[in-house]
């Protein structure tokens, strides 16, 4: 496979500083790193001249096939993708709620709370959810990260989950409480 490589790596002198450089450094990412070294022994215009690929995944640990991956995606792409990683089409982990699901506990959080309660909490938040169906299960934590992403305004005198522009001061059960509980605050002064 080597005798007739198709994606032969020419690097300019700018380039191959430049790999040199990231080779040498050893302030970025491992793996731009080792694919930098493998572009640079497998350079057409090596002082050394070009090694072959199985001399360069047993030189820097890799198979056979990612040294030929690493240079087709440099001859094909160019530099920036022959070095970095390949980002990710999905995230790795699916998120719990969608628009419509934080959207409908943004709407729980703004109406009136259970009977015998006076304010939400983040385990009747999370019974809710799952009652209504909206979710199958959901943990307290992923509730507490969803609403502090929406700037859900925890305890807003108006009642609403969006930010109030005015800050308003109280007691620690006040900010624990996800809707308007009726009573004296007391504006910041900054």
């Amino acid at each position: 496979m080597d005798g007739n490589r198709k994606y032969i790596v020419r690097l300019t002198p700018d380039c191959r500083q430049r790999m040199e450089d990231i080779a040498r450094n050893g302030s970025a990412p491992a793996k731009k790193i080792t694919h930098a070294r493998v572009l640079l022994m497998s350079d057409q215009h090596h002082a050394g001249g070009w090694s072959h690929d199985n001399q360069i995944a047993a030189a820097l640990g890799l198979h056979v096939n990612t040294v030929a991956r690493i240079r087709k995606r440099f001859v094909c792409q160019g530099e920036q993708p022959a070095l970095d990683r390949k980002p990710r089409l999905t995230p790795a982990i699916t998120p719990r709620l969608d628009g419509q699901a934080e959207a409908a506990l943004v709407t729980i959080c703004c109406s009136t709370p259970p009977d015998g309660r006076v304010c939400w909490t983040l385990s009747l938040l999370q019974e809710e959810l799952v009652g209504r169906k909206i979710v199958t299960s959901i943990s307290r934590e992923t509730i507490r990260k969803t609403l502090k992403k929406t700037c859900c305004s925890l305890g807003a005198s108006n009642g609403f989950a969006f930010p109030n522009a005015t800050r308003r001061v109280s007691s620690r059960r006040w900010s624990r409480c996800w809707t308007f509980m009726p009573g004296p605050a007391l504006t910041m002064s900054r």
